[in-house]
């Protein structure tokens, strides 16, 4: 939004040193001006949309992380079960 400001400063003073500029010059340098601010506010919301996006990425990634913690304990359970009734099975 600032580029757009300084380049519409910088426009309008060049116009005014120069005192050439016709009506439909004027009018050219405002519709880029429009069609730069048009830029500038949908690249906002693409970045607005990465962002939600990186967002929703995280947390199912930390989602999928309790889930393979919780998966690795149970695991861990199974073998500690497994090995015990192993050692009671080879005692008998």
């Amino acid at each position: 939004m600032r580029k757009i400001i300084k380049l519409t400063m910088i426009a309008l003073a060049f116009s005014l040193v120069t005192a050439c500029a016709s009506t439909s010059d004027i009018e050219n340098l405002q519709s880029q001006v429009n069609g730069l601010d048009t830029s500038v506010k949908k690249a906002s919301a693409d970045a607005a949309d990465a962002q939600a996006t990186a967002a929703d990425a995280a947390a199912k990634s930390a989602a999928a992380e309790a889930a393979a913690n919780q998966a690795s304990q149970l695991s861990q359970d199974a073998n500690r079960k497994l090995d015990g009734r192993f050692r009671r099975s080879m005692m008998k």
